[in-house]
């Protein structure tokens, strides 16, 4: 198969992070240290080749990005300043890109106008469509339950309970669609690009069952993390993906079962899940938060401004969810309206924005792409051993 040339890849991949990529002169010590490096592989300096041969066609159908956990033992090493596992982190964002079929993610990684107008627009039509359409209920007296704290689903003026649980669902459900759709067809999108498009691979149909067991175990585990050596960042990342993955679970498929008017026990099922989430979540968000302030370490010393706004985003969600918690527990009705507000108008664009087309994503992109690679592989394999076959 033969590749195009293009002599502007290098200007648009600068605006997605990368700038010293060309200092490299392919000594090898990246590819020597990295942890993630398999036998006969040149991991990272096969990307960091295409990149200054310009094969952008060759790098959309490259997997190695995603194979990468950005430890930074690479950039650390690094004897020409490089950056190697930042290079790799702007390509990640780089081919987010590429699989959306959309352009939307390019959009977003590259024009600030795009992004924060996406953000504001969603965050603006949430707010109105309750100050307008489900304005706070005038007998605010009358929404404190026996436990003395607030009945969340009667806050809406002219709407019962159960209507307002049934409004927000299918909300949510509308939104969760939407989202997964967009994120299943980028992948599908991604498959086409990084398997069927590949005359070199044939994968038998029965290596798609055989082999999918490796998406969902790197989904559930994201053991590969394990093999950098700082374990900190593999657990917090773990806790973020499980916390997340249990709140959307609890907006989406269990609303009913968690915004009731009941206040249960600390150690209820329900309250214990969205401790779980919560701690997930925070724990992240404080570590990468000291640590890009702070620069202590190679992964954090270089900040897209996406990598803010997803930090941002995402504490602004879980502080405001909290707030709400304590608002309602403590009877304090205007405060848990207003805030429950707030809390929405900040999930919705969040989800909208980082789930399909940003830093969300990745958490599909990756075990997805350790999927594809272990396809990619065995059908090398099964060609080499058809050959020694038939050379016997």
């Amino acid at each position: 198969m033969s590749y195009r040339v293009d002599f502007t890849l290098k200007h648009d991949l600068k605006k997605f992070g990368i700038h010293d990529w060309n200092e490299c002169f392919h000594c090898g010590n990246c590819t020597a240290i990295c942890p993630m490096t398999k036998t006969g592989s040149l991991f990272p300096r096969k990307d960091i080749r295409l990149l200054q041969m310009g094969l952008k066609d060759k790098l959309a159908t490259n997997l190695d990005p995603w194979l990468c956990y950005y430890c930074g033992e690479c950039t650390e090493t690094c004897p020409r300043d490089a950056n190697p596992g930042e290079l790799m982190m702007s390509l990640r964002r780089y081919l987010t890109s590429v699989y959306d079929w959309t352009g939307l993610s390019k959009k977003f990684y590259t024009s600030h106008f795009w992004e924060f107008g996406f953000i504001f627009f969603f965050f603006c039509a949430v707010i109105a469509s309750f100050l307008i359409w489900l304005p706070l209920s005038g007998n605010t007296a009358e929404l404190i339950n026996d436990q003395g704290g607030v009945m969340i689903n009667n806050l809406v003026a002219g709407i019962s309970g159960a209507s307002f649980v049934n409004i927000i669902e299918i909300g949510d459900w509308t939104m969760a669609i939407l989202v997964a759709g967009l994120l299943i067809s980028n992948i599908l999108h991604m498959f086409y690009r990084v398997v069927i498009r590949d005359k070199e691979v044939k994968v038998p149909v029965y290596a798609y069952i055989t082999e999918f067991w490796s998406l969902i175990w790197q989904f559930m585990t994201q053991s590969k993390f394990s093999k950098c050596e700082g374990k900190t960042y593999w657990v917090g990342h773990l806790l973020l993906m499980t916390g997340y993955s249990i709140m959307f679970a609890v907006i989406v498929v269990l609303l009913p079962e968690f915004q009731i008017e009941e206040v249960r026990p600390w150690y209820n099922w329900q309250r214990l899940m969205g401790y779980y989430a919560t701690f997930g979540i925070l724990f992240f968000l404080v570590y990468v938060t000291i640590s890009r302030i702070r620069k202590s370490d190679w992964k954090s010393k270089f900040s897209h401004p996406t990598d803010w706004l997803f930090i941002v985003m995402l504490g602004l969600t879980t502080i405001t969810g909290i707030l709400v918690h304590i608002f309602r527990i403590g009877g304090m009705v205007s405060a848990t309206y207003y805030m429950y507000v707030i809390h929405l108008a900040v999930l919705v664009p969040m989800i909208l924005v980082e789930v399909p087309f940003s830093k969300w994503s990745h958490l599909a992109y990756r075990p997805f792409a350790i999927y594809f690679d272990r396809l990619k592989e065995y059908s090398r394999k099964s060609q080499n051993e058809n050959k020694l076959v038939r050379a016997a």
